[in-house]
């Protein structure tokens, strides 16, 4: 299966299955004309006599430098070389995949001068999986992701390095293998691939799939402690969501009440519990958790107009106008990974107060301390909480903006860059931490609820804990508990809860 994407009309589901399944993609056949339209104006300009910055001059702090019509190609061939200067761990190859689809959007707007066959080169190695080997690190999110992109169009004049099927070879190998040949780059070619924001979106957008997978799967294990902790289903109640009116927390209050429909704990206490309010981690859930869903959604627009928009320059307007601007600036994407972050960073929180609550003999209303029935000689989940506390630490750490810590780069010539490469690449890690906070809770919570037994959860939630427990048995006594922790982690990573649980929650509406 091939995915056709139409350049500036792609979509956020599009792109989550090329980030998810690895799907190849192309171009849709009406794109090629106007990219061989564009690339014939910036020939043409390549052999005149104006200068036309990056098609016969030099780049940055030396745009005035004019250079020779014979010299274009090798000026080209220079900048890759020059520009692929990235240091650090590769990108995994599902993120460099989907960064290499949204190049294709971006140059499938017909304004970036490539020619079909450059376009066409990075649809065959996505079609036969020759994925560039991209060094996470070195971009400010300025001029574009320079580095990073640099890397990736280096495999494709034969230089850098590539996975062909899995295994790490020099770039020219994995075409050769692939059945692919090198382009030799014509005028603007080269700036036409490194300019652009492809690698900061791609990381954000990676970021933003996770992280809203991860909020929906917060409004599970938020509603199964909220039984564990038999706490009041009253502030949920639509009248009260309404009468404030954010959508997002309309929205968590509707699917907390849907998770915990028919629950027998609930009724075990509704008319006998003499607390009159529970903790605001169980009582505000709606309103946290309805923030961050809220603030997802606005960052999806972002993202969304991001991954459809021309961002390179300079930029082909019509056979008269090929002009200098500044769409490479990544600041749009750079604000959108900090709020991404802050959305991470509030759902962990909440998250880890719930377990802190839940392993309280003081405030978990009745259930054993640390949620084992034999407190004393077992620690039950004493220090499994106290992991999550250390997670929900890093995270509240790295969720500080990136975007404010521009720095003169490129002798002062780009004088106010954005950060969004690292911005969004820290968000990988903290998806990673708020993944095993979650998976803590929902073993915490699972405990809890089945230590309230005979009585049961909703049949809902008891259909999830039957699947948990699988693989992942209740904590009678102390046991190692390190890889089952690990693999809870990946077991809430790696799923869509709330859709196993027959929920749907839309990051578009």
């Amino acid at each position: 299966m091939v995915l056709v994407l139409t350049p500036g009309a792609a979509s956020l589901s599009q792109l989550e299955q090329i980030y998810r399944d690895g799907t190849p993609v192309k171009l849709s056949d009406d794109a090629r004309a106007p990219i061989e339209r564009a690339a014939e104006i910036i020939f043409k300009a390549s052999q005149g006599n104006a200068a036309v910055y990056g098609v016969n001059t030099g780049f940055g702090k030396l745009a005035k430098t004019r250079i020779a019509v014979e010299d274009t190609e090798q000026l080209q061939r220079n900048l890759i070389l020059s520009h692929a200067s990235g240091v650090g761990e590769p990108l995994a190859q599902n993120i460099v995949r989907l960064m290499m689809s949204l190049k294709l959007l971006s140059l499938g707007r017909g304004a970036s001068g490539t020619k079909w066959e450059t376009v066409d080169l990075i649809q065959e190695m996505l079609a036969k999986n020759v994925t560039p080997v991209i060094p996470g690190q070195g971009s400010v999110g300025a001029s574009g992701d320079l580095a990073p992109l640099a890397h990736l169009a280096a495999v494709m004049i034969g230089e850098g390095e590539a996975f062909y099927q899995d295994e790490r070879m020099s770039g020219q190998k994995a075409l050769e293998a692939a059945g692919l040949t090198p382009i030799v780059l014509g005028p603007k070619e080269g700036l036409a691939l490194i300019n652009g924001t492809q690698t900061s979106t791609a990381l954000a957008l990676a970021a933003l799939f996770d992280t809203w997978r991860l909020a929906k799967t917060g409004l599970v294990t938020g509603a199964l402690s909220t039984d564990a902790a038999m706490g009041s289903y009253a502030p949920f109640r639509e009248e009260i969501q309404t009468l404030r009116g954010h959508q997002g927390q309309i929205d968590a209050a509707q699917t907390l009440r849907d998770l915990l429909d028919g629950s027998q704990i609930r009724e075990s206490h509704r008319e006998d519990d003499e607390r009159v309010q529970d903790p605001y981690c169980l009582r505000c859930q709606p309103q946290v958790m309805g923030a961050c869903l809220d603030l997802l959604r606005q960052v999806a627009v972002t993202l969304h107009i991001e991954a459809n928009a021309v961002t390179d320059n300079p930029l082909v307007i019509d056979e008269h106008n090929i002009i200098s601007g500044g769409n490479f600036h990544a600041e749009p994407v750079a604000f959108a990974a900090d709020q991404i972050a802050l959305a991470i960073a509030e759902i962990g929180a909440i998250a880890q107060r719930r377990i802190s609550l839940l392993v309280d003999p003081a405030l978990s209303f009745g259930l054993p301390a640390f949620l084992t029935p034999n407190p004393g000689l077992n620690s039950g989940f004493m220090i499994a909480e106290v992991t999550s506390a250390a997670l929900m630490s890093e995270n509240k750490q790295k969720a500080s903006p990136c975007s404010v810590d521009s720095t003169p780069t490129s002798a002062n010539q780009e004088d106010h860059v954005s950060m969004a490469c690292h911005a969004a690449r820290r968000l990988l890690e903290m998806n990673t931490n708020l993944s095993h906070i979650l998976g803590i809770e929902l073993l915490s919570a699972a405990q809890g609820v089945e230590l309230r037994g005979p009585i049961k959860t909703s049949s809902t939630l008891v259909s999830l804990l039957s699947t948990l427990r699988k693989s992942i048995p209740s904590l009678e006594e102390d046991r190692y508990m390190s890889p089952e922790l690990v693999a809870a982690g990946q077991y809430v990573l790696g799923n869509d809860l709330l859709a196993d649980a027959g929920q749907k929650l839309e990051l578009t509406r």
